[in-house]
């Protein structure tokens, strides 16, 4: 099932909104394609996401410029024998009519154009160095990649990207459009990658099946995918181990549209097909925290509540279990959510799987707030107030990570309360992580990827097929 094709109006009405945004002319780069050994073979181009969020299309090597009065794509001409090897491509004026822009021109008349402004031309860096370099030759300054997060205060690129953040937060109905998509086809990816689990097969077989039912709708990876009866590893992007009877497979499999938006999804299965009774009690209070978290997710509600609502349950839900013993407000204070939740509940979506990560903690953190420096939190990626049309991931976990539970820094202030003799009956549980992807709304919250289940018994039940 293909993805919606967003209208060239939609991209207009986005350009002409960054315009009365920025108080200076915009430059936004689609960037150059990486050269995986040599120059002519390339990874796979994927256009930058501020460029694809107001042209929505792949070009490499092209740039838009943004003015009060004028849309203008600059792209590069085809060049002596590229039909042969490419295919045919659009004219220039074909291009112009598609994207709705007012003019196409050769990537070579930029210089003289952005000379004719005569006035400051603001920028957001790529990720690349290449690219970057390209951006500095062309506006005659320093542009550092991945600089997102470091620019100048009051300056024009700084309000370039204050511009963007106000307008990508909030998304509007064909971006809606393009992450249900997305949702749903990361959704059917996780359901095939359910119904091929089998003792005796391999992590490759199951990464293969989902990564197959991505492209056989159209979609490419929106991230690298994790598929891992090692889920304590939390980016575990390996898949050469084997599946084994027992063993629990965490799978964090998202797609990404044609236009470049992102579905992100894990779910957590029994290679068996059945939940082992310490499997089924840890799953299910990850579970619990999961749903708790998602339901936080309405206007206003701020963030990091959110993220303390998902620790506060995880803490009670090991405490019922006699993992910890104590009061949970107690041992929340002394860290004991990190210890086997030791990351944020989750981060904004969008055209990036982490949406706007390329400019720092400026896009996730509203003004005047910082990141926590304790250990856990200080992995939370967002901290706004909740508002209708924002996208959010909610995706708790438990990881038994040794590297943690042996170092005093994390579980000293703990103590005795954390029962290891009690830990040890739950060695089956190497890690489980919950994550959809949920839109927020002038009311409930709709979960993007509710197609896959989630409940333990409707698991097992999807694994039967």
């Amino acid at each position: 099932m293909l993805s919606p094709r967003t209208p060239s109006s939609v991209f207009v009405a986005r350009r002409r909104a960054l315009a009365e945004r920025s108080p200076n002319p915009a430059l936004l780069a689609a960037g150059l394609p990486p050269a995986r050994q040599y120059r002519a073979n390339t990874y796979p181009f994927r256009a930058k996401s501020h460029f694809l969020y107001l042209v929505g299309e792949h070009i490499a090597g092209a740039a838009l410029l943004v003015t009060r009065d004028r849309q203008i794509l600059f792209a590069e001409p085809e060049a002596e024998g590229d039909a042969l090897w490419h295919g045919p491509r659009p004219s220039f004026e074909e291009m112009r009519r598609a994207l709705a822009v007012d003019e196409v021109r050769a990537l070579a008349d930029l210089d003289a154009a952005l000379r004719d402004l005569g006035a400051p031309v603001a920028t957001l860096p790529t990720e690349d160095a290449r690219s970057a370099a390209w951006l500095s030759a062309r506006l005659g300054r320093v542009i550092t990649a991945s600089g997102g997060d470091k620019l100048d205060a009051g300056s024009p690129d700084e309000a370039l990207a204050e511009a963007m953040i106000a307008l990508r937060l909030r998304h509007d109905e064909a971006a809606i459009t393009q992450l249900r998509a997305a949702g749903q086809a990361s959704a059917r990816a996780h359901l095939a990658g359910m119904r091929a689990t089998r003792p005796g097969g391999t992590e490759a077989e199951v990464a293969g099946v989902m990564i197959g039912s991505l492209r056989r709708e159209g979609f490419e990876d929106a991230y690298g995918p994790i598929v891992t009866v090692h889920g304590e590893v939390l980016h575990n992007e390996h898949h050469h181990g084997a599946l084994a009877a027992g063993d629990l497979l965490l799978a964090d499999v998202g797609g990404e549209t044609p236009e470049g938006f992102a579905g992100d999804i894990t779910r957590t299965w029994p290679v068996s097909g059945t939940f082992s009774p310490t499997q089924r009690a840890i799953y299910d209070v990850v579970l619990a925290a999961q749903r708790a978290a998602v339901a936080k997710v309405r206007p206003g509600v701020r963030y990091r509540e959110v993220h303390e609502t998902a620790k506060r349950v995880v803490v009670e839900g090991l405490c019922h279990l006699g993992i910890f013993r104590g009061d949970p407000s107690g041992l929340l204070e002394r860290g004991a959510a990190a210890i086997f939740f030791p990351h944020g509940i989750g981060h904004l979506l969008g055209l990036d799987v982490h949406d706007m990560e390329d400019l720092g903690d400026r896009a996730g953190y509203a003004p005047g707030r910082v990141r926590s420096k304790a250990f856990g939190d200080c992995y939370l990626r967002l901290d706004r107030d909740l508002a209708p049309g924002m996208a959010v991931t909610i995706e708790p976990g438990f990881y038994q990570v040794p590297a943690i539970l042996g170092d005093a820094r994390y579980v000293g202030a703990v103590g005795d309360d954390l029962r290891r003799d009690v830990l040890a009956r739950y060695a089956d549980v190497r890690g489980i992580r919950i994550e959809d992807d949920v839109l927020c709304t002038n009311g409930d919250p709709e979960v993007l990827t509710a197609l896959v289940p989630k409940d333990a018994s409707e698991v097992e039940a999807a694994m039967r097929g």
